[in-house]
């Protein structure tokens, strides 16, 4: 399992890479994990920041989350 400063580090690397669309990209990782059958990399990325509603968000446009 990932430490907390781990998972933000992570996180922070998916921002970076994926800007607005780092939500997006956390979703379509999840969903990937889930189709491999992998439950503990989905337990892991929805305890990440860009998958959940309290992620910083890129300053400029924003989106808002559903679900």
């Amino acid at each position: 399992m990932l430490s907390e400063w781990e998972l933000w580090a992570c996180a922070n690397r998916v921002l970076q890479t994926h800007g607005e669309e780092a939500a997006l990209h956390a979703a379509e990782q999840i969903g990937a994990l889930v189709l491999q059958g992998d439950a503990e990399g989905v337990r892991t990325g929805r305890r990440s920041p860009p998958a959940s509603r309290n992620f910083p968000q890129p300053a400029g446009k924003h989106r808002p989350l559903t679900g």
